[in-house]
């Protein structure tokens, strides 16, 4: 891990959960693809308000990104990479965009919490995220929904 910040925070976590010692070293990052949004998720998440984040299944598979999955961890950073909290992964969901349901939003905590903000802020990120690799998205792309809880 070459964040300082996350280090000393998963060290700190450690201490505390020996059980843990041989877990695979956890991802450090933060979730948005901006400043504001990296922050504004960080302080949902360290505040225990925001429980999941969404990502393209496409996205994933053009960025050769792997699928989240139960158990891993994940040092949350603010968007100029100072470490914030650690969260484990309770469940992974793969889900068309139009199955998106109230509930979910309301998980990711995002604006009001409604599920028209959460589809049009989705929206949106998946049309930034998607125009690199020349797709846009689709009311049936597959959107990977990632539920945590933040351990420490």
């Amino acid at each position: 891990m070459e964040n300082a910040s996350a280090r000393n925070m998963w060290g700190s976590y450690l201490k505390n959960h020996l059980e843990d010692v041989f877990h695979e070293t956890p991802k450090t990052m933060y979730f948005g693809d901006n400043k504001i949004d990296a922050n504004q998720n960080a302080h949902l998440i360290k505040s225990g308000v925001k429980k999941a984040v969404s990502y393209a299944l496409l996205g994933l598979q053009n960025r050769h990104e792997p699928l989240p999955k139960i158990g891993d961890y994940i040092v949350v950073t603010d968007y100029s990479g100072e470490a914030q909290c650690i969260i484990a992964t309770t469940a992974v969901t793969l889900k068309p965009y139009f199955s998106i349901d109230t509930a979910y939003a309301q998980l990711e905590a995002n604006g009001d919490k409604s599920l028209d903000y959460w589809k049009k802020y989705h929206w949106e990120l998946f049309t930034r995220e998607l125009a690199k690799f020349e797709r846009e998205p689709r009311e049936s792309m597959i959107v990977v929904c990632q539920e945590f809880k933040k351990v420490h």
